[in-house]
């Protein structure tokens, strides 16, 4: 059994609503979706969901091997591209990659690959995560009761600009799922926006009024001592990872314990979030995958012991795609169709041609320039 060629396509998202974070917004609510498909020499084929525009740089490591050594793989296209670094977009292609071959593994076995990786359960606990930075109060509110419908009790905001209206914002949402819990638990998200003393001011602030589970990514991705500052200065847990590539990205921050809820990002792939899972139970941590795209981590993050909750972004899947998976009781219900249970419609998505792309000038993916700098936390100075 051999892989033998792979074919890429893209589809979109329809938020039906602008989306964004503190670094900016689409308006239009349409974003792009690449989708890569793996073949083999027997007809089974797996499908990863996620940016892999360094495909054919780490392709070469997967060509003519047996797709059933999954983790072997993932270790081969890290080596395979040793001298120039797997950071980045090549990470993402690693990632993607390691994702349709974790479904061809399951379809040949028969089995959802939850069920492979060895989890009891079906059911893999949530938080919604409306990536709601462009809506106003009243969009906001309305969105959060549709979650809320769906049985969930936490929930996490964009904000960090105006701490003020993150105040009002957060206790709206708190009323919102208080129907479904007699304490929510409540997220905040800053996206990278913040110095590490902006951070604590802001998060003090709203931690007056509001008993914040966790804030997530206060500081620079990349800043250990920024973080440490942070969860030091605040009551809050931190949680941070999703824009970290590899376990010696996560080293230093788990050394110095500047992070108190690992993440990492569902387009690294599942081998990955594995990984920094186990990374994360040796130092009694709990770890949360940050899900777009159809889930594809809740498989494995339903296997392993010390998950904590699986961000929801979306209630319903891209264009074209279709998802064996119940988002309901505040969480992701997976089903029973083998590999990761995403069927791709590509007649549908080749006649529709689609587009919609994250990096716009005005959108989330162009950190503004005067972030973590600004005197005045709502200007434009």
């Amino acid at each position: 059994m051999k892989i033998t060629g792979y074919r890429s396509l893209t589809t979109v998202c329809e938020w039906k609503r602008p989306i964004g974070d503190v670094n900016g917004v689409i308006a239009s609510g349409i974003t792009e979706v690449p989708v890569l498909i793996l073949e083999t020499d027997v007809g089974v084929e797996g499908i990863g969901l996620g940016g892999h525009a360094d495909i054919d740089r780490i392709f070469p490591a997967l060509e003519g091997n047996d797709p059933r050594a999954v983790t072997s793989l993932y270790d081969s296209m890290q080596a395979h591209v040793f001298k120039s670094g797997h950071c980045g977009s090549v990470f993402g292609a690693i990632g993607v990659a390691d994702m349709a071959l974790w479904d061809i593994k399951g379809k040949l076995a028969g089995e959802p690959v939850w069920r492979l990786l060895g989890a009891s359960d079906r059911f893999v606990p949530g938080y919604a995560s409306a990536l709601d930075g462009g809506l106003d109060d009243d969009a906001l509110l309305a969105l959060y009761k549709s979650w809320a419908e769906r049985g969930f009790s936490a929930a996490k905001l964009k904000g960090g600009r105006d701490v003020d209206a993150d105040i009002r914002r957060l206790l709206a949402i708190w009323d919102v799922l208080s129907v479904n819990s007699r304490k929510p638990a409540l997220m905040f998200d800053a996206n990278e926006a913040w110095s590490r003393k902006q951070a604590v001011r802001h998060v003090s602030a709203i931690e007056e009024h509001i008993d914040l589970t966790w804030i997530e990514e206060p500081v620079r991705r990349w800043d250990v001592d920024g973080h440490r500052a942070v969860t030091e200065g605040v009551r809050a847990s931190v949680a941070s990872g999703e824009n970290l590539t590899g376990l010696e990205q996560f080293r230093p921050f788990v050394a110095a314990a500047a992070i108190d809820i690992l993440q990492t990002g569902s387009c690294w792939g599942i081998t990955h979030f594995l990984r920094v899972a186990n990374l994360a139970r040796a130092f009694d941590l709990p770890i949360s995958p940050v899900g777009y795209n159809g889930n594809p981590v809740s498989h494995a993050a339903a296997s392993v012991s010390n998950h904590i909750a699986h961000e929801i972004q979306n209630l319903e899947a891209p264009f074209g795609i279709a998802l064996d998976q119940e988002i309901e009781s505040g969480g992701i219900r997976l089903g029973d169709e083998p590999g990761l249970g995403i069927r791709v419609d590509e007649a549908a998505i080749g006649a529709r041609q689609c587009s919609g792309a994250w990096t716009v000038p005005q959108g989330p993916h162009v950190r503004p320039e005067r972030a973590g700098l600004r005197l005045v936390p709502d200007g434009e100075e």
